[in-house]
């Protein structure tokens, strides 16, 4: 791990790039895959998580941009204050919309291999010995 990796968080891109190629390692491999499934739908959890508070902080900051709006176009002696919080507003809700539909996209594919990983015959006759 690189020194202060974590001081900013993680980085989301590296941490579901490398985790969806362990993942496809492991069923090109034909690997044990139970347990491999039960870690990876826990990680599924988390990024619907991260999804959840993305999209909540998303609506909030889209309604912060209309108000915004609202009052550049309704109250002209703030003009240029309200002009100037419709643009960072506009600016920071693009990087947001980016990272949700990032986001929105890596849960998509996640799923895809948990199919895969239900599929392995692993999985399967861990379900056949339950019945």
């Amino acid at each position: 791990m690189r020194k202060n990796s974590g001081r900013y968080g993680i980085n989301m891109k590296r941490w579901c790039r490398e985790h969806e190629s362990a993942v496809s390692a492991l069923l090109a491999a034909g690997g044990e895959t139970r347990q491999a499934l039960e870690d990876h739908l826990e990680k599924i959890r988390w990024l619907q998580h991260e999804r959840l508070v993305h999209l909540i902080v998303t609506v909030m900051t889209v309604m912060a941009e209309l108000l915004a709006v609202w009052l550049t176009l309704t109250m002209p002696e703030l003009a240029p204050f309200s002009a100037a919080v419709v643009l960072l507003l506009a600016v920071l809700l693009g990087f947001y919309f980016y990272h949700y539909f990032f986001l929105e996209n890596a849960v998509q594919r996640w799923y895809k291999l948990a199919e895969r990983m239900m599929e392995s015959p692993h999985v399967r006759e861990k379900e056949t010995e339950r019945k």
